[in-house]
Parts: C-alpha cells; structure tokens; sequence
C-alpha cells in the first residue's frame, strides 16, 4: 500500500471564498507524477480547472474536480457510467452539471441557493493511497466566508472515492467543528448515461414517494407500486426510506448496482423537453437524506454509495 497525505489546496481563494482565474496548480508538486503506480494525477481540466485522473491497475478510470468535488467520468471497459450535460459550465462559478454534484447542506430549494453550496466550493486534497492496484482519494472541505455568508456554521466533510474494477465507491463524512449543533440535508446527484427510452429501476416498489411533478413546491404523496419504474416523460420523484440496493439498466446494456449505506431516500429525475437537447442520455438515480440530519458538536455523520456494473 502506497499512502499520500497533505493538506493544500490548489486554490487562492478571494474574500468570497470562490476562485480567481488563475492556474490553481502551477508548480505544484504531486506523488503521482514521481510515482505512476499510485494511479492518481493531477491535470488540467476543462475551463483550466484542476482535475484527478484515477487509473486502477484493472483497467477502470475515474475524473474527479477539485472545483465541487464533482466525480465527472467513471470509465469501464473504456464506456463512460456517467453522463456530463452539454451545457455544463467548467469556470469555478456556477456548479458542474453533471457526474457526480454534492447537495449539501441543503437539498433543493430552501433558505440559501438550490443544492446548498458544497458544489460550488473549491475542496483540497487530503490523502491519497493505492492498494492492491485500486487508487484511494479523499478530499476535504471546510467552511469559509462564501459557505457562512448562507450557512454560520463550522464544519468538515471528507469525501473518499475509491476506484476498483467494476466498481466506484464513495464515502462522505461530515463532522460538526462548531461549538453549536447545525442540521442539514444532502445527496449525491447522480447522473448515468443512459437511452432514456431503455432505461428502467427495480428495488423501489412499495416506497412512500413524494411526487414533484407538476408542482414541486407541492409534492404529492403516494406509494409505488411498479416493480420496475421507467422515465416516460418528466420525471421528479423523492423515494422515502428506500431499500439500500437499486439496479438501473441504463438501456444502453448495462446493469448497475447502485448499494448504499445510511443513505436513507433515493431520488429519480429527468428533465425530458425542459431539457431537450440532452435529456434522452441520461438518468439521475440519485442516493439522499431528505430528512434532516442533526449534528451536535464533534459528532459525526457518516454515507457510502457503491456503484457497480455487473
């Protein structure tokens, strides 16, 4: 096992904590490029932004920016799992639209923007290890000016992905550093490449749903009672007290396990014509806590999500 810690940013941060346009990793040094066999590099992504290429000794590859900590390519066999909207904006501003967004801490709309702030912060890398072949990367976040102008709390999250075969799985912890108790609500905003058409979930069926559609402000509460659910047209559906095991096919030949742990909701979406230009490639299977979770000082609140292709 090869471990990689540290502590910097690659980011100089303005007063409002959201960076300036500059070359956030100039003369930086990083293992990777002394050592390729720990399967994590840095590199330059779209918009100048700085992104890790993880490679498994296996053959899988995975993006993940340092800009929202967003996850935005998961490739086995050389086919990409998830899917990046053709819109998405790489300029340290507003949020990727696509991969893998953190909400948090807030999910949807509320009191401060839509997704709370996490997707629109600058996270540092906090360690790096491989083993057996499988890059391990954890990046940190902190609260700062831009995170307490919406949210007067002191906090930690640690986001570990972990990169195997077939596999891709993340763990999110987030600790309560103030001397006060805070809450939140959060979830991992997935988007899979999919053919919409095709596409279907299994493992939802007799979940209380709360239904967006027509009127988000209003869901409306039922119960589900298909044994495989489908995306015939707009679809904005919160799944409550979910299973902790779904399967997507994704219609384009895959199935996908997606597991979790203490991820108690799940979330289905697809904008269909408000989105014309791109919402017939893809499915958001999304892994959430619609229901607040409360933290005390120093206590902990930890999730993990397992996606993998059978």
């Amino acid at each position: 096992m090869v471990t990689l810690s540290m502590t910097w940013s690659f980011t100089p941060l303005t007063s409002s904590n959201k960076p300036r346009r500059v070359n956030r990793y100039a003369g930086m040094a990083f293992a990777s490029k002394e050592n390729p066999c720990l399967g994590v590099k840095i590199a330059e992504g779209q918009g100048n932004l700085p992104k890790l290429v993880l490679t498994s000794s296996h053959g899988s590859e995975a993006e993940l920016y340092l800009f929202g900590g967003c996850i935005t390519s998961w490739k086995v066999g050389g086919k990409d799992i998830l899917y990046v909207r053709p819109d998405a904006v790489f300029n340290g501003q507003k949020p990727i639209s696509g991969g893998i967004p953190h909400c948090f801490p807030q999910f949807g709309p509320g009191t401060m923007q839509q997704h709370g702030f996490a997707r629109n912060m600058n996270w540092s890398i906090a360690e790096s290890e491989n083993v057996e072949g499988n890059p391990i990367i954890t990046l940190e976040l902190k609260d700062g000016p831009y995170s307490r102008a919406m949210w007067d709390y002191s906090f930690q999250m640690l986001y570990k992905v972990t990169l195997e075969k077939k596999k891709l799985s993340t763990e999110l912890k987030v600790t309560n550093t103030d001397q006060k108790p805070f809450s939140f609500t959060t979830a991992l905003h997935t988007y899979f490449s999919a053919s919409v058409t095709g596409a279907s979930v299994r493992g939802l069926k007799g979940c209380k749903t709360l239904n967006k559609d027509p009127d988000p402000k209003n869901p409306v509460e039922g119960r589900e009672e298909r044994d495989t659910v489908t995306f015939p047209g707009f679809v904005d559906c919160v799944y409550l007290d979910a299973p902790n095991e779904l399967h997507l096919e994704n219609g384009l030949g895959n199935t996908i396990s997606i597991k979790n742990t203490n991820w108690s909701d799940a979330v289905l979406w697809n904008p269909h014509l408000t989105m014309e230009a791109s919402y017939k490639y893809f499915v958001c299977v999304e892994n959430a806590k619609i229901g607040t979770v409360q933290l005390e000082p120093n206590q902990s609140w930890t999730a993990v999500q397992h996606l993998d292709v059978a």
